[in-house]
Formats: structure tokens, sequence, C-alpha cells
């Protein structure tokens, strides 16, 4: 949907959700924090592996995100895992709720990037990967390497 954010403005992000989803869709959100969490978010002080959206009375919330409280906070700081409001359109929280509750898929957050100076997250539509589909993609993954570690051994 959205153009891939750069190397650069990454903040953090889920490895755990390639590997236990299988991403459908990405759609990217802005999300509402307090100034204290945006300042540990600058530092790198959090962990999404945890981390899933929830739709409610037609808004979205990003549950189980963890960002530690701010080294140089006070007693307005922030509390770790809270709930927080994701911000998107009604129509973009229409479609997203009617996929989940017709196909039963689940929406994870994949990273948290920089863009223009906002901080935003990158959700996936996913679905949930069994054992056995998680050994197929590790050995599908093994293979590609092989594969272009051949093509590089054979060009030299």
């Amino acid at each position: 949907m959205s153009k891939a954010p750069d190397q650069d403005g990454v903040l953090a992000k889920n490895r755990k959700a390639r590997h236990n989803y299988q991403i459908l869709d990405t759609i990217e959100a802005g999300i509402v924090l307090a100034g204290t969490e945006v300042k540990s978010l600058r530092s790198r002080e959090m962990s999404i592996e945890e981390a899933f959206a929830v739709e409610s009375r037609g808004e979205m919330f990003l549950h189980n995100l963890h960002i530690r409280a701010y080294s140089h906070g006070n007693i307005n700081n922030h509390e770790p895992v809270r709930i927080r409001k994701l911000l998107l359109h009604k129509r973009e929280i229409r479609k997203i709720s009617a996929q989940i509750a017709q196909q039963g898929l689940t929406l994870v957050p994949l990273d948290m990037h920089l863009r223009r100076g906002k901080i935003k997250v990158q959700l996936g539509l996913a679905k949930g990967k069994n054992v056995s589909d998680k050994r197929e993609s590790l050995k599908k993954k093994d293979a590609d390497r092989d594969a272009r570690r051949a093509i590089r051994d054979a060009n030299r």
C-alpha cells in the first residue's frame, strides 16, 4: 500500500512477525504518543514483539507495545505498557475490520519508523502459520541462500 521506509528511519523491527505469520497486506498508521514516549522511541527503547492491533468502537488500538520509561522523565512519565490509539481513516478501519472478521486474520506491527519527523507503525494483515509452514519457509530460505552462494561461486 505505501512506500517502505528507508533503513535510517527504522526505530524497531518485529523479526518474529514474518516467521510466525504469513503477511498478506501492509498498512502504515500513525500512533498517539505522550512526549516521554517519543523520547524513549527515538532512543530505541521499545519492544514490539508481543504487540497486536484490535478494532474497538470504530477505532484501532495497539496492545502490548512496550516502551521503556524515559530515563530523564519525572513523575509525569508514561506507563511502559498501555493501550495506544492508531491513527487511520474510518474507511481503512472498516476495510481492515471486515477482513479480520471474515478471514480470521490478525493485525501485527512489522516495524516502527520515522517519516518526515512523525513516528509511524507499519502494520501487517497476517494469517498465522503452523509448525509445518514455518519449517517449509525455513527450508525455502536455506535453498535460496545456497542457490545464491552457488551462483556467486560460479562467477568467480
